[in-house]
């Protein structure tokens, strides 16, 4: 199995009314999180990522249009039991946020080896929820934005 490559995409998705969708992982239960992942090669385009994240991980299919990218880049350390995962030496990622609105709450289809359950959450829950700092933040920003 090749390295993962230490850049990855956040697709923080909600409705109009900023009720946030949550993932929480398989192989971390009690960790909830938003849509993320890694680009799969070098040279893949951000939007490509986010809209196939989005896809393997929801069943969601967005159009280019539908998502939008924030001016926003977090630089992370990789937590210790996650770092074999990538190339040695490999120490912190970086990671691109994006967002997907909806009209309301949808159904979601899960990856099963990636997330065990969804829920959807007014925003201020679901920034409580996440592990993720950088994924609170996000969500955060999210709600104050549009105040």
């Amino acid at each position: 199995m090749r390295p993962k490559l230490p850049v990855s995409v956040l697709v923080v998705v909600h409705t109009r009314e900023l009720e946030v969708l949550l993932l929480e992982r398989a192989m971390r239960p009690g960790f909830w999180q938003s849509v993320t992942g890694s680009i799969d090669h070098p040279g893949e385009p951000l939007a490509d990522a986010a809209r196939r994240e989005l896809r393997e991980e929801t069943g969601v299919a967005a159009r280019p249009q539908d998502l939008e990218r924030w001016p926003l880049v977090y630089t992370f350390e990789i937590y210790r039991q996650w770092r074999g995962r990538f190339a040695p030496g490999t120490t912190h990622n970086t990671e691109h946020v994006f967002s997907l609105e909806l009209d309301g709450r949808i159904g979601v289809t899960l990856a099963p080896q990636e997330h065990t359950a969804s829920l959807w959450l007014p925003w201020r829950e679901a920034a409580q929820r996440c592990f993720s700092w950088s994924n609170r933040d996000a969500i955060r920003i999210l709600g104050e934005r549009s105040r």
